[in-house]
């Protein structure tokens, strides 16, 4: 018969007798730490304790052995194990009244706080389909280039040099890449990489704001840069738009910070033509204020040639640059990167390393071989040409299934349209959810009162059967 102190403390299951020294081992463990084994108390020789437990010697030396090493219990030779010294078992309490509180206990920062007070992202649970907004088309990749790059790297994985958090090779193909095609001024040793656009943007709103700081965002805007901006600590405010994009007519707050998306606005994918642009970059200077250009998917644009970008406009250095691969290759490439002043790049690579914001070596060199082979390239152009396609393939389907229902912002470049509407567009995209359809509400990207509603839709990585369809469900509901 077990000991009668141990009654009850131990329970072997039996159905499996590789892990009865698991068990005796945790259960013993449990009952030494809540105190039901109280300091002092003596257990049974480990020959003893197995014929009561009916298992062998070597089950009780092993779980024995193991609470002496942990300092449960006091082990000595010729003597059997005993409680250790000073081993203060945890304040009993109500169970009910410690699950109910749990939570409460906790003291949360006012970081926590602040991101827990966001409804971003806006996102549906489940695989994604039509119209979900921001996806690349995974079925149109070239999976096998890419797999061959990641191979590559896997093979030839070894230290060469540079910094620990961004690879040489990729930072001189991305600046290539961006000086020929964005217009950006950067040297290579100015990209930070990071693991994605909202790693940068939040990255970049710790360096250079403290708490109260007043940050400007576009409103309607870019929900992610809200949270990276306001858990920062800053203040932000919300600036609307006009036919050029941001409007800075009458402002008489002074931002720190000042966030945009100028290739194509987000999310109602307005161009900002190059006076307006000029007018921010003296505004920035006269304020003091940095400014972050959020250049999300400027690499797909479909009328006339691409808009240079804001930051290689600026020639004081207040303009950091951000872009992202997720948009371009799959989304489950989660690499972003931005481009800083070259005064900062030292602080930038030390808050990068102690936040932990890195990037696989092994993936940033096979992005680096894509790009280098040309592959990036070849994909930008044959995705422009069927995007091109789909958005005006989603444009026409909505204008017919709907009948006049909204009126479409046809952007000229980007991965979404807007579809503005007069119907409440939160119960809108709710009663589309239920339908099958996909869609966010323009009013949810406002910072107070929206003034317009409508639908935000992807058109990028649905094919031309699942665009037909979606339009097709989308017109049964609105009508």
């Amino acid at each position: 018969m077990l000991n009668q102190t141990l009654s009850g403390l131990v329970d072997l299951d039996r159905g499996d007798a590789a892990l009865l020294t698991r068990q005796l081992y945790e259960q013993l463990r449990s009952a030494i730490a809540d105190g039901r084994l109280r300091q002092g108390f003596r257990l049974p020789s480990s020959r003893v304790l197995a014929g009561q437990l009916d298992v062998s010697r070597n089950t009780v030396s092993a779980a024995i052995d193991q609470l002496g090493a942990e300092g449960y219990l006091d082990i000595a030779r010729g003597r059997r194990p005993s409680i250790a010294a000073g081993l203060v078992p945890p304040p009993v309490a109500d169970p009910a009244k410690a699950q109910a509180g749990a939570t409460a206990r906790q003291r949360l920062s006012g970081w926590a706080r602040r991101i827990g007070r966001s409804n971003w992202p806006f996102q549906h649970e489940g695989a994604p389909r039509p119209f979900a907004p921001g996806l690349a088309d995974g079925r149109a990749f070239p999976h096998d280039i890419w797999g061959r790059c990641l191979r590559r790297a896997a093979r030839n994985a070894r230290p060469r040099g540079g910094s620990a958090c961004n690879r040489p090779a990729l930072q001189q193909a991305l600046a290539r890449y961006l000086v020929e095609h964005r217009s950006v001024r950067t040297e290579p040793r100015q990209i930070i990489v990071t693991p994605s656009a909202q790693a940068a943007i939040e990255l970049i709103a710790r360096v250079t704001l403290e708490v109260g700081d007043v940050a400007w965002l576009e409103s309607p805007g870019y929900g992610g840069a809200r949270v990276a901006l306001e858990a920062a600590g800053a203040h932000v405010t919300g600036v609307p738009l006009d036919r050029s994009g941001l409007d800075l007519a009458g402002r008489k707050d002074r931002p720190r910070l000042i966030f945009v998306t100028p290739s194509h606005q987000y999310p109602t994918g307005k161009l900002m033509p190059i006076d307006r642009r000029l007018e921010l970059l003296r505004f920035s200077k006269s304020t003091g204020a940095v400014l972050i250009e959020d250049d999300y998917d400027s690499e797909f644009h479909y009328d006339g040639r691409p808009v240079a970008s804001l930051q290689g406009l600026d020639g004081a250095g207040r303009v950091f640059y951000v872009g992202t691969f997720s948009k371009v290759m799959l989304a489950d490439i989660r690499v972003g990167y931005a481009v800083v002043p070259e005064s900062l790049i030292e602080t930038f690579e030390l808050a990068q390393r102690h936040t932990g914001q890195l990037v696989s070596a092994t993936l940033q060199d096979a992005l680096s071989e894509f790009m280098d082979d040309g592959a990036y390239a070849a994909h930008i152009r044959r995705m422009t040409r069927l995007y091109r396609a789909r958005r005006d393939r989603l444009a026409q389907a909505l204008t017919a299934e709907t009948r006049g229902a909204f009126a479409i912002d046809l952007p000229a470049g980007g991965m979404q349209l807007l579809a503005r509407c007069r119907q409440d567009d939160r119960l809108l995209c709710a009663r589309l959810a239920e339908a099958g359809v996909t869609a966010r509400p323009l009013s949810n990207h406002y910072i107070g009162k929206a003034t317009e509603r409508g639908l935000f839709l992807g058109f990028a990585a649905w094919t031309d059967q699942e665009i037909d369809n979606g339009a097709n469900l989308i017109g049964r509901v609105v009508a």
